[in-house]
């Protein structure tokens, strides 16, 4: 029920999923608004589970999480607790998901806090961004966590068989940063991922790291900031091409392929939502303004999550390096 424009492109979506991925939707949320839209190609594969509240997108997380039993996120969260559901995807108070699911879950051992992990279209393909958000104030041994986990999400999701681990900073060399960049730097250089140091900004699209690691405050605005670059440089060159002469409406013609697959590689609708990494559940966030398109996406990252057992590598990279003894 959370989103810009839910519950319609919600539904829409999961209908989507439904028809083309190997899944069983349930619907969480208000039955009386949803149940008119069930129609369609895979409509027999959804089902519904009435809650009756919902969460405002600017409601605080603590005083969602007071309320969550009756919420379409608590609902839908308990579910996932209960194991009646596999994954949770929600378009919702972002901030609300990530309280109710770490109330109700409960980190991995050894996780202090969850990550929102991003998946970034590099040039030569994907990278991990971590963390996009959940986490502005870090601390430095919460980076070091946030960078086995997007480590182990690249390697099982990603299929990168030894991904290279970078911290986000203002220069490559390790004297680069501030305190808590060169304190994670120094515990990274320790555990059980390829580090390979620092990147900066202009590297986020060169693919010189699988895994780039910065705190929440950084990692959402670079995440924002790269998203309205590509936003705008695709409206700049739809003017340019098609507002020219004849002969640049020609060529713009012959180079359409090429630019569809341009779109359809920088287009973050087509990466699906982000995981909440570090959680003892399969969590995936997407945007509350997220297109049906965005909602089919974001549900196969939800897939591609527990077919792949993240939360169990996940588990297995972390634990033994970082839980008490």
């Amino acid at each position: 029920m959370g989103g810009d424009h839910a519950p319609q492109e919600t539904v829409a979506g999961a209908l989507l999923a439904a028809a083309q991925f190997d899944a069983r939707i349930l619907l969480v949320g208000d039955e009386g608004r949803i149940r008119p839209l069930l129609q369609g190609p895979g409509a027999d594969r959804v089902q519904m589970v009435h809650a009756p509240d919902a969460v405002p997108m600017d409601c605080p997380p603590s005083a969602a999480v007071r309320s969550c039993d009756r919420t379409s996120l608590g609902v839908a969260v308990n579910l996932l607790k209960r194991d009646e559901a596999d994954a949770v995807v929600s378009a919702g108070n972002s901030g609300a998901f990530l309280a109710i699911a770490l109330i109700k879950l409960r980190t991995i051992e050894g996780v202090s806090r969850p990550a929102i992990a991003t998946v970034w279209p590099a040039l030569r393909g994907p990278t991990v961004l971590l963390d996009s958000g959940a986490n502005v104030d870090c601390r430095p041994e919460w980076l070091e966590q946030f960078g086995m986990m997007g480590s182990a999400y690249a390697k099982a999701v990603l299929g990168i068989p030894e991904p290279r681990v970078a911290v986000l900073s203002v220069g490559e060399e390790r004297s680069k940063g501030n305190q808590l960049v060169l304190e994670a730097a120094r515990l990274l250089e320790a555990a059980p991922v390829r580090f390979i140091g620092n990147v900066e900004g202009r590297d986020l699209f060169h693919n010189v790291a699988d895994v780039i690691v910065a705190d929440g405050f950084v990692g959402n605005v670079v995440l924002k900031t790269g998203e309205g670059m590509i936003a705008d440089l695709a409206s700049v060159m739809r003017r340019a091409l098609l507002g020219g002469n004849v002969i640049t409406k020609i060529g713009t013609a012959l180079l359409a392929p090429a630019l569809r697959r341009l779109r359809t590689q920088f287009d973050y609708e087509t990466y699906g939502g982000a995981p909440l990494l570090g959680l003892r559940g399969n969590c995936i966030v997407t945007h509350g303004r997220a297109s049906r398109r965005a909602i089919k996406h974001a549900i196969r990252a939800g897939i591609e999550e527990v077919n792949h057992d993240v939360v169990g590598k996940i588990t297995e990279l972390v634990t033994p390096h970082l839980a008490p003894t």
